[in-house]
């Protein structure tokens, strides 16, 4: 009977022309023993060293889709069933780690899902080996975030699906465990530390390590056992601004608003209704003296009122400030109270989606037992719009904070 082996998996993701192509050659190449499987978008623009393939290598059906190599490794195009494709890698029984070249231009977490969902659907995929989510690791690339951060250059590629590079780069940076700060040499050092210290803004939790063309030691990302999922799901900026404006139980303005009742929940409900409904915070972390050398801050927009959905959308479209990096939050309207939406912004891309309706809408009969039950949910229940709310993380460099703040405290209605 087979011991079920466990076979890690590293998903690799960057834009184009970050430097995975080279880091995956690396890979490929190494002198460690490890049999690496090596899934690729495009197994034409990986450009294999000759001398590394085996001969008879190409063992491709018909697109010469699979690369065999010397050392064990082999290097195949991605199917459109990632999971079958996977299960087929195991069934081999000859490979002791996978890497997943995500593309340039799509979102890591669906293929993580996929990857981390796959012992649970059946014995069929776990009878000769099961998958682990080893690391997810994102190559950037230093010299040309240096550009599109300091508001030079359009770096846009042809306008990948209207996506821009700073879309696509903060998403990635969000949903990883290892950032790969490639390219450093080219960067002044100055410089690259104001990079890290944006990329600790957008993802606060990430190891980053500098390399130059890929020439990263293998055991810093692979066999890490470093991933784990609500971690990384819970660990970018501006969730974390989100829990901890929520901690914070908005002293700032208790303070000034001299309240003498001791209770925290009463001056939490207190301040809702007595203050114009909206507040603005911003929090300090440990390495704050640095990042306010560079400019980079943060700070959470709050308000108990709803926008005007077309003052908000005239804000966005003609007034969004260029010092902005990343804001992303939930927030509603006053034509729609009922539903909640989340508004995001990375780069150039914005977007407002809906996520369903506010708990405030429930039965009452529902309501009341949430409410006995979930100590939080009291603590920002409003007894006017219950809990509907907006909070919004701004991430930034020079951020004028006083400016957005009057700018969003016009799109307010009663």
């Amino acid at each position: 009977m087979n011991s079920r082996k466990e076979i890690p998996v590293l998903l690799l993701t960057g834009y184009l022309g970050s430097g995975k192509t080279t880091l995956l050659n690396k890979i490929l190449a190494n002198q460690k023993g490890i049999k690496f499987a090596v899934i690729v978008n495009d197994i034409g623009e990986v450009n294999i060293d000759a001398a590394l393939i085996e001969q008879g290598g190409v063992v491709g059906k018909k697109d010469d889709s699979l690369v065999a190599l010397q050392n064990g490794c082999i290097c195949c195009t991605l199917k459109m069933d990632l999971v079958e494709q996977l299960k087929e890698i195991v069934d081999m029984q000859k490979f002791d780690y996978i890497v997943i070249e995500a593309s340039g231009i799509c979102e890591p977490a669906p293929i993580a899902q996929t990857i981390c969902s796959i012992p649970t659907l059946g014995p069929q995929y776990v009878k000769n080996g099961v998958l682990r989510l080893d690391s997810i690791v994102t190559v950037v690339d230093a010299l040309r975030m240096k550009d599109e951060f300091a508001g030079g250059d359009d770096l846009m590629k042809n306008n990948i699906d209207e996506e821009d590079l700073a879309s696509l780069v903060i998403q990635q940076i969000e949903f990883c465990n290892i950032i790969l700060l490639n390219k450093a040499a080219e960067v002044e050092p100055k410089d690259l530390d104001k990079l890290k210290h944006i990329i600790k803004a957008i993802q606060p939790k990430a190891e980053i390590f500098e390399c130059n063309y890929g020439d990263v030691d293998l055991d810093k990302i692979v066999n890490t056992r470093k991933f784990d999922w609500e971690t990384v799901a819970t660990s970018a900026g501006w969730i974390q601004e989100i829990e901890a404006e929520r901690n914070e139980d908005h002293h700032e303005h208790d303070d000034h608003d001299d309240h003498d009742d001791d209770d925290d929940d009463d001056e939490h409900e207190h301040h809702h209704h007595d203050h114009d409904h909206h507040h603005h915070h911003h929090h300090h972390h440990d390495d704050e003296g640095e990042a306010e050398e560079y400019g980079i801050g943060t700070f959470v927009y709050y308000s108990r009122k709803p926008f005007d959905l077309g003052l908000f959308d005239d804000f966005v479209a003609r007034k969004w400030p260029r010092d902005v990096v990343r804001a992303k939050g939930i927030c509603y309207f006053a034509d729609e109270r009922d539903m909640c939406y989340v508004f995001e912004q990375a780069g150039r891309q914005k977007t407002v989606k809906q996520a369903g309706q506010w708990i405030a809408t429930m039965p009452k009969d529902q309501l009341d037992e949430l409410l006995a039950r979930e100590e939080q949910l009291r603590k920002e229940w409003d007894d006017k719009v219950g809990d509907r709310m907006i909070k919004i993380v701004f991430i930034g460099q020079h951020l004028q904070k006083e400016a957005i703040c009057k700018e969003l405290d016009k799109c307010l209605v009663d």
